[in-house]
């Protein structure tokens, strides 16, 4: 099926276009292609990336003075999301700008009805894409946009203040626009920026220097340093010569643009071969006349011979990278010889140290400053993109210095940088940046190992064979005799024993001659191998008696080897394969061997686990209690309880649930609000957290380390509240807790029957309490303790005997993968090296107190694969930052075998043929390389295999087709190995799944494992031509993946480039365009279609959060800041005193999570750790 290419519009004026994702909503890379289409239509766009609040939006879209924003929706909260924008738009009197916005099917028809209604210009849905086209779209948009914004001026010039945003950027698109309209007002304009005095900072440099994230800094300095001042900037890209557009990218990169102090404009160059625009002077002089006290230029790339930047400014920064070549290319950068100061930025860069020699000599030279001393010279090393770096820090003060050296103005600046230049702080230290090349090279050699013990042991076999042929003697010695016996003798009438021929002198000869051969063979072969050889037939044995017997962690397990079927026949759980030829033995027992050995390629345990399917129980919807509701619903009447939870979009971003609409919006909807610590514990109340059938899977990163926090400390109070119960101090504590909150208490009743507790009160109260009916099968476990923690109701030592116990119980996952957010989800808040800080704190608390049965870490694929990337994308990047965390724990000094069996991986299952080997590869690359590079321990070496169907491949064209994709996904899964398994409702594709529809998806995997048969069987991949071929090619493509990695630096390296994300959208437009042009058949989609079209199908029943939910969240976390109020200022302080001193900032955590809620936490770990910086 394939759609007419629409021709590009072309734009009768300069169109100006904000796009951006919309708050706490990381889904890009729809705003990505149609930002590339907008551009290459002939529009400027200025793009602001994910997690834009409406205020960011609408004030950015003021500032650059745009005719239209587009936005993306996806992670629900849309209609008062694009209701704020709107109102606010007029009240800041830009109701001029239009608005535009997509979020494929989680915005029904009938609220994009009522958006347009209420004035948003267009929102298109997924049927719009079908019909007119991605250029089709834009070209609509850009048509309703393209009207003329600066052809004429009313009193903005005598409007002029750095806070009349709308004058000011009117003005700009006058000057750049309409020139002889901008005439009439020049005078006056010029005549007031005479008077202002303030200077001007030029700052140019080479393209992908980090000029934009260097600004950022600059102007976080300066407003931190200057609490009363107000700075404009004005940010020059290149148009495009062929197109006309522009990608004015400079903004997505700043975090410190917000507020009323700051002005920012985007300008293009308009011409292809400057660095500046023409108007820029005009634009500088407009900045001058509204009285801003410090003005910042900074030119788009430039070459060695551009000195444009000098005209205009009155103190220059050159910003250039270690990588400039020879040292003789610096004779040719005219900028070293008129720049005030030069920062070469990127210092962790190779070769830093020689660049900073090299560039203050020619500097010395330019100059003529023979005398002067090397400290003494403007050239500092940066590294802008770290936080709070030292050498940035430096140049700031240079940068002080020099301006009011050069124009008289003394911003009496406090500043102390200290004169230090910048040095990493490195995550994977220079010296190992070759360890994805030093794994793929280390199970090449294995590979090339198993060839040769191969070879080898069939040599030897036929050696074996001849000699017995011959009438020689058993050459095998040990258990398994007979079995290889019987291939070498010569075998007479069927139902006759087998008959050895007599030998005879000459014969003789021969036999000692082979027999000799043999034995000097054999010492080729591996002794272990030798004994598996000779050990063989015991091993069929253990498999075909009736019963299995093996140990885990000192405990010996026995299992069942056969289940019977409906006809009585024993049906083997594990099948050894049929092999006689020793090298088929050697190969199998090296690359595949039974579940529960090296190299894991079947699974990590010999059996699975009896009692516990690897169902997980999906929920996360509104408020914790509506989604205590659920996962008791879910999980009734199974025996274990595996909880797999889903936050909103707010609880994602690390923010505190709010009454700003952009906020309010999104409160439990797409996910469950959880702002503090009795959110958690009304979340998992009635389930016994320390219970070994219960285990709890956290899907949140950025801020996992609360999230984590919360969890840990509900188990314990959980302990603590059995405590309390059996040692009859309910009485007594229930005291304690009125007397804490003044008041009788209101928590709910307990007893499972859904009715609300005798007496108790109508009158709303500050005491934290749980909202509606208890659910059935909720025994109230948790609730006793609301508003309160065991510390402050058990003694000291009672209390930390409880907590010891129970971190040595709880089972569960939190994600914190940080490093896959940073290339494809981007749920990141911190700055990366902030946030593997805290997930290296995070093991290291868990090694201290003995942690052993909760992954700190789930290394997540199933976000990259959602983000676009194919099967081997998926699994080399995930598998790579597997190992970047092993690498980065390593060189914080822990043991490998202390914390890799923290480590677990979560990845999608699609419908491509590579995903029925996901779980082998991933488990036999991970064994090697763990045993082999790292001389890691056996339970180390165990990739725990957790997946989850795909989400990619559910369609919101025939919703009921999904279903059937998510029973061959899970299939896949299954047959695999996995450890655990989240079947995704069918309806997930158009709103938050129903009961019913969840209820469905766990039905697939529960009727797999309960009713098909062969799924008794527990490794039925393993025999199977194409599956072995699979593997194998799957494997290699992997390893050649690790190596272009390593040639970029490793996964940190390649993420600077952004390797991974590129990747991954590239991935995603092959896959989109295909399924567009029908080439890859997606059948309801683009093939098989109904008669009336197969359109996108609208959900009976649509999930959101109840106002009464919203406003339930809202008065917790005010709740909990204020009734906290004192201590939680003690623990904030607590906690930044512990990144700044660098001791455990999880151990203080575990203590703040008690007293203050998520969103400030987040906030406290901002100011000392660093604000995550997007990129484009």
């Amino acid at each position: 099926m394939s759609h007419p290419v629409a021709i590009p519009y072309k734009p009768k004026h300069k169109i100006r276009v904000v796009t951006a994702a919309s708050l706490f909503d990381g889904h890009d890379a729809a705003i990505n292609i149609m930002r590339r289409i907008i551009q290459s239509t002939g529009a400027e766009v200025i793009h602001l990336g994910h997690d834009r609040s409406v205020e960011d939006v609408v004030n950015t879209a003021i500032q650059e003075d745009a005719h239209a924003i587009a936005m993306t929706s996806y992670q629900g909260g849309h209609m008062e999301y694009f209701k704020y924008m709107y109102d606010l738009l007029k009240e800041k009197g830009a109701g001029h700008i239009k608005i535009f916005g997509g979020g494929g099917g989680t915005i029904l028809p009938e609220e994009i009805k009522e958006l347009q209604a209420y004035g948003i210009t267009r929102l298109y849905h997924p049927d719009d894409g079908r019909a007119m086209g991605l250029q089709g779209m834009i070209n609509d948009m850009l048509e309703q946009a393209d009207y003329d914004l600066s052809d004429k001026v009313n009193g903005e010039a005598k409007a002029l203040t750095p806070r009349n945003w709308t004058a000011i950027a009117k003005l700009i698109s006058t000057a750049e626009n309409h020139p002889d309209v901008f005439g009439k007002v020049a005078d006056e304009i010029h005549k007031k920026a005479e008077k202002n005095k303030a200077p001007i900072l030029g700052i140019t440099g080479t393209g992908g220097a980090g000029k934009s994230s260097m600004v950022d800094e600059l102007i976080r300095r300066f407003i931190l340093d200057q609490p009363t001042k107000t700075i404009g900037v004005i940010s020059v890209d290149p148009s495009k010569r062929k197109t006309g557009g522009a990608l004015l990218g400079d903004r997505i990169r700043m975090n410190s643009v917000r507020g009323e102090r700051v002005y920012m404009r985007s300008l293009a160059t308009r011409q292809s071969n400057l660095a500046l625009s023409k108007q820029v002077k005009e634009a500088v002089l407009v900045l001058k006349a509204a009285g801003f006290d410090l003005i910042i230029l900074e030119t788009s790339g430039i070459g060695q011979s551009d000195t444009e930047i000098l005209d205009h400014s009155d103190v220059s920064l050159y910003i250039m990278t270690p990588e400039f070549g020879a040292a003789t290319q610096l004779e040719k950068i005219d900028m070293l010889d008129f720049a005030d100061v030069v920062a070469i930025n990127k210092f962790d860069k190779r070769g830093a140290q020689d660049a900073v020699r090299d560039v203050k000599k020619q500097y010395k030279r330019n100059h003529q400053l023979w005398d002067a001393k090397d400290e003494d010279l403007p050239v500092v090393g940066t590294i802008a993109s770290q936080f709070n770096d030292p050498g940035t820090n430096t140049l700031y003060e240079r940068l002080m210095r020099k301006i009011k050296e050069k124009t008289g103005t003394d911003f009496h600046s406090t500043f102390h940088g200290h004169d230090e230049m910048s040095e990493k702080v490195w995550i994977i230290p220079p010296a190992k940046s070759r360890y994805l090349s030093e794994i793929s090279e280390s199970n090449r050699r294995y590979d090339a190992k198993v060839d040769v013990q191969a070879h080898i042991a069939d040599q030897l076999y036929g050696l074996y064979s001849a000699v017995l042929t011959f009438g020689g003697s058993d050459l095998l010695e040990g258990e398994g005799v007979d079995e290889l016996r019987v291939s070498g003798l010569r075998v007479g009438d069927v139902g006759q024993p087998a008959t050895r021929q007599p030998v005879n002198s000459q014969l003789g000869s021969e036999i000692a001659s082979l027999t000799q051969k043999f034995e000097q063979l054999k010492k080729d072969l591996d002794p272990h191998l030798w004994t598996m050889l000779t050990g063989w037939k015991a091993e069929e044995a253990r498999y075909s008696g009736e019963f299995y017997t093996y140990t885990v962690r000192g405990k010996e397990i026995k299992v069942p080897n056969h289940s019977e079927s409906l006809s009585h026949l024993k049906i083997p759980k594990v099948a050894l394969p049929k092999f006689k030829s020793w090298g088929d033995k050697v190969r199998w027992a090296m690359q595949e061997n039974t579940p529960g050995y090296f190299p894991y390629t079947a699974g990590i345990y010999p059996f699975k686990r009896t009692g516990e399917d690897p169902a997980r129980m999906f929920a996360g919807e509104g408020g914790p209690e509506r989604t205590n509701k659920r996962f008791h619903y879910v999980s009734q009447g199974l025996p274990a309880k595996r909880l797999s939870t889903a936050f909103d979009s707010v609880t994602l971003y690390g923010h505190d649930p709010g009454r700003r609409p952009d906020i309010y919006g999104k409160v439990g909807n797409s996910g469950v609000s959880i702002c503090c610590l009795d959110d958690a514990k009304k979340l998992y109340s009635g389930f016994d957290l320390s219970a070994p059938t219960t285990s709890v899977s956290m899907t949140i990163n950025g801020p996992a380390p609360m999230l984590l926090g919360f969890f840990m400390n509900a188990a314990i109070d959980q302990n603590c509240e059995k405590y309390i119960r059996e040692n009859g101090l309910v009485e007594a504590v229930e005291k304690k807790i009125a007397d804490r909150w003044g008041g009788v208490g209101s928590r709910q009743s307990a007893d499972g029957g859904g009715q609300r507790a005798a007496g108790q009160p109508t009158t709303d109260n500050r005491q934290p309490r749980y909202h509606g009916d208890i659910p059935q099968g909720n025994d109230g476990l948790g609730l006793l303790l609301l508003g309160i923690t065991g510390d402050q109701v058990l003694p000291p030592d009672v209390y930390a005997k409880i907590k010891a116990d129970t971190l040595a119980q709880v089972r569960g996952t939190v994600q914190a993968d940080i490093l896959k957010e940073d290339q494809a989800q981007n749920t990141c808040i911190f700055s990366t090296e902030f946030a593997l800080r805290l997930m290296g704190d995070v093991q290291q608390y868990f090694i201290d107190k003995k942690v052993r049965n909760f992954y700190s870490v789930s290394i997540s694929g199933y976000h990259i694969a959602e983000a676009g990337a194919n099967p081997i994308s998926q699994l080399a990047f995930t598998l790579s930052n597997g190992f970047t965390y092993v690498e980065y724990y390593l060189s914080r000094g822990m043991d490998i075998n202390a914390f890799a069996p923290n480590l677990s991986f979560f990845f999608s299952n699609g419908m491509d043929p590579e995903y029925a080997v996901m779980g082998r590869v991933a488990r036999r690359i991970w064994a090697k390389a763990m045993k082999l590079r790292y001389g890691a321990d056996e339970r180390s070496q165990m990739l725990k295999y957790h997946i989850q169907t795909s989400g990619r491949s559910l369609h919101a064209q025939e919703i009921d087709f999904n279903d059937i994709r998510t029973t061959l996904q899970a299939l896949y899964a299954i047959y695999d190995n996995c450890n655990s398994l989240h079947t995704n409702a069918y309806d997930e594709a158009i709103t938050t799944p129903t009961e019913e529809s969840v209820r469905r998806a766990m039905a697939i995997q529960l009727i797999i494992n309960k009713e098909l048969g062969l799924a008794k069987n527990e490794n039925p991949l393993q025999g199977s031509f194409i599956i072995e071929e699979l593997t194998d090619l799957v494997e290699d493509a992997v390893l050649k993946e690790f190596d272009r990695i390593t040639e970029r630096g490793g996964v940190l390296g390649a993420m600077e480039t952004m390797y991974q994300r590129s990747r991954i959208q590239e991935e995603s437009l092959y896959y989109e365009t295909l399924k567009h042009n029908g080439e890859y058949p997606v059948i309801g989609v683009n093939t098989f279609l109904s008669s009336k079209g197969s359109p996108t199908v609208l959900p009976k029943e649509v999930i959101r959060a109840t106002e009464e939910e919203k406003e339930a969240q809202i008065h917790t976390v005010e709740n909990v800041q204020q009734a906290y109020a004192e201590e939680g200022k003690k623990v904030i302080h607590d906690l930044q005193q512990a990144a700044i001193k660098n001791e455990n900032m999880f151990a203080v955590l575990m203590e703040a999570t008690k007293y203050c809620s998520l969103g400030q936490l987040t906030a406290a770990m901002f100011e000392v750790g660093g604000q995550y910086r997007r990129n484009m």
